[in-house]
């Protein structure tokens, strides 16, 4: 039987922090093993309590929460790190996806998928995903000077996906985690963790968004931009 997921949850407001530890606790699979509300006080906490997943505020009273992210990071390579922010704007989440956080999830985001995120964390540090990443990426792409190429464009397709990796670069876009790909093709964890390798692997990407951004200068996905109003 698999071992529950021990959980950090570093918020300084009070009843968020209090009803974050609430919501993780009903799941019968995750453990909130600590909690505080100050940057200075995590890294003794996350050193103590060795947990597998941190869930931190992007905004904390006391330093930038995503400095805090990197500076776990950099010393826990493994630790599953959820960033929870009151703001999904879109250079914040690029901000989340260089500092090397494992999801970014707006606190307005239903229970499941708040949990979802710390399910993908658990199993895929490495791996950033995002509610509308896809779209985040297109609007990036959007603004790019027409002149000159992209990085995606000066990258080669290595082999062809075969068309179950077509399906999981297809899931990724749209902003599924490792735990949701298993589920969505009938497949163990270790074989969706095995796909989404792959799939990394033949784009010469070294992570989602990277994925999504070469994929889309191969034309191998189409993103679809919200109508304006």
């Amino acid at each position: 039987m698999q071992s529950s997921i021990k959980v950090v949850v570093i918020d300084g407001h009070t009843l968020t922090r209090y009803g974050l530890m609430r919501l993780v606790s009903i799941d019968a699979d995750i453990t909130v093993v600590g909690e505080c509300g100050l940057a200075a006080e995590a890294p003794a906490l996350v050193e103590s309590a060795r947990p597998d997943v941190v869930v931190l505020d992007v905004a904390l009273p006391d330093a930038d929460g995503l400095q805090l992210a990197r500076e776990l990071r950099d010393r826990y390579a493994e630790l599953g790190i959820v960033v929870l922010t009151a703001q999904a704007k879109d250079d914040l989440l690029f901000r989340a996806l260089e500092t090397g956080v494992s999801a970014f999830v707006d606190k307005t985001a239903p229970n499941a998928e708040v949990l979802g995120a710390i399910r993908h964390a658990a199993v895929a540090a490495a791996s950033f995903t995002a509610t509308g990443l896809m779209h985040a990426l297109a609007r990036r792409g959007a603004g790019r000077p027409t002149g000159g190429q992209s990085v995606s464009d000066r990258v080669p397709v290595g082999l062809a996906l075969s068309p179950r990796e077509q399906e999981v670069l297809s899931l990724l876009a749209m902003g599924h985690s490792v735990p949701e790909i298993a589920g969505a093709m009938f497949v163990s964890l270790s074989t969706a963790k095995t796909y989404v390798s792959r799939v990394y692997e033949k784009l010469g990407a070294v992570n989602r968004a990277n994925a999504i951004m070469i994929a889309l200068g191969q034309g191998l996905i189409t993103p679809k931009l919200p109508a304006s109003a």
